[in-house]
């Protein structure tokens, strides 16, 4: 998936509901910081978003570019509407929304990738954390503000303690991962601790 895609996407969108401007949540948020993100981040077909400034009005495009829609079948995606609060997003999310505008007039405003890792991180399902660790290797997610991030993040107790494990797999995974490029950085530690004697 591309930005194009979403531009596409919208363009529909816009002729079904007279709105121009979309919030999109999920996978595909990455599109807003990353013109060309891991193809690990983008292998979704669903694009979840709502009309921002009406969002109940997001069931409308269903039938028209949802799932089984003539739109899906020539193009190969399609609409997935979903509600402002099917995600659990931190604090102050929507400030840190990234909006797109598009040549064609409408606007995407897409969630900020630590955000989004956070709600993914709370479901915590194989594919998210798939995207998670495409975010990590490639710099484009802070695990330090995703962790920041998670406490004020308002889900159950359950989900919390799922995110902060899957947080604390991940982290060994990138230090086992750092000292894979850099394993002469050990060697060093023990020389130095050995001058030191």
């Amino acid at each position: 998936m591309k930005r194009a895609d979403i531009e596409l996407l919208l363009n529909q969108a816009k002729l079904l509901t007279n709105h121009s401007h979309f919030v999109i949540i999920g996978s595909l948020s990455i599109l807003g910081a990353a013109e060309r993100p891991p193809e690990s981040m983008t292998v979704s077909i669903d694009v979840d978003l709502y009309p921002r400034d009406d969002p109940g009005r997001a069931s409308e495009m269903a039938s028209h570019l949802g799932l089984g829609s003539a739109f899906e079948e020539e193009h190969g995606f399609y609409a997935d509407p979903v509600s402002p609060r099917l995600a659990s997003l931190p604090e102050g999310w929507e400030s840190r929304m990234i909006p797109i505008k598009f040549q064609s007039g409408v606007t995407a405003w897409f969630i900020e990738p630590n955000d989004a890792a956070v709600s993914k991180y709370v479901r915590s399902e194989p594919r998210d954390r798939a995207w998670i660790r495409g975010g990590l290797s490639a710099g484009i997610l802070s695990m330090p503000t995703i962790e920041y991030r998670l406490q004020e993040t308002y889900a159950d107790d359950s989900e919390i303690d799922l995110a902060k494990q899957s947080i604390k797999e991940d982290k060994a995974w990138l230090a086992e991962k750092d000292f894979g490029r850099h394993p002469d950085r050990k060697i060093r530690k023990g020389a130095r601790r050995g001058n030191e004697r």
